[in-house]
């Protein structure tokens, strides 16, 4: 049976959810910060006949996230999508091997797959801490980050960007670190779905003629080690190899994959 999860639920969810803490971190982070009766999302569980959850499925605006630890009603959950989506681009991610079980039963669009890891300790990252000083942005910034972020080719400002900002330092469920020079910003990172598991780093970004100074591996360690010390495990995702190898150095492991279909 599949229904519509509410208020009443949410000790059960939670149970189900943290089975799973860091690939569940969107799911967490979106009920933890907007609830069961937003106009803009939907959480639906899927239950066994013994009344136990065996996979949730959110919906937030347009986007979808299914989460299940086995076997679930992949057809079900696909059904729901296409009557509540509100546009014929739908968006789509999840853990890899369960994302992909909707290829063949939505009209998704480009897949991309990245590495999925977290960081269980602050050791390396306080080697990192080097001498530039990190700055905690405020809403006041936020125009400073944007800006930042247009100047770096490799990055994607959509409209919504500025929004989303403002909306995660207000919920408390973002934030942005930064380093500046003569005023300027010059490099960042960024949370995301911060909750009181976890939290995915995302915006990770230095100026074209900064690089290679080591501000952003700094900016990132000042986040692990804060982000522990508040007992939330940090996640991020990459493709990069490069970049791979210097989250690594600060002490991700890479956990497994996540597909995201735009």
């Amino acid at each position: 049976m599949i229904r519509r999860l509410t208020a009443e639920d949410d000790q059960q969810v939670f149970s189900f959810l943290r089975q799973d803490p860091s690939f569940n971190l969107f799911i967490i982070g979106d009920i933890e910060s907007f609830g069961y009766d937003a106009d803009f999302q939907d959480v639906w569980g899927q239950f066994d006949d013994a009344g136990s959850l065996k996979a949730v499925l959110l919906r937030y605006y347009d986007s979808y996230i299914p989460y299940a630890p086995g076997d679930f009603d992949a057809d079900g959950f696909a059904r729901l999508i296409r009557e509540t989506a509100q546009s014929s681009s739908i968006q789509l991610s999840g853990k890899a091997d369960i994302a992909r079980q909707f290829e063949e039963r939505l009209p998704l669009g480009e897949k991309r797959t990245l590495y999925f890891c977290e960081c269980r300790t602050d050791e390396y990252a306080r080697q990192e801490m080097g001498a530039f000083a990190v700055k905690k942005a405020e809403l006041a910034d936020v125009d400073r980050i944007l800006d930042l972020r247009r100047r770096i080719a490799e990055f994607e400002t959509r409209p919504s960007s500025r929004d989303m900002l403002v909306k995660g330092m207000e919920t408390n469920s973002a934030r942005t670190y930064y380093i500046e020079q003569d005023g300027r910003m010059v490099a960042a990172a960024s949370t995301s779905a911060e909750n009181s598991l976890s939290a995915m780093i995302v915006g990770v970004c230095t100026d074209q003629e900064h690089r290679g100074k080591g501000y952003a591996s700094t900016i990132v360690a000042k986040l692990v080690c804060d982000l522990l010390a508040e007992g939330k495990m940090p996640c991020l995702f990459y493709d990069n190899p490069d970049a791979g190898r210097i989250y690594h150095r600060l002490g991700f492991r890479d956990i497994g994959l996540w597909a995201m279909y735009r």
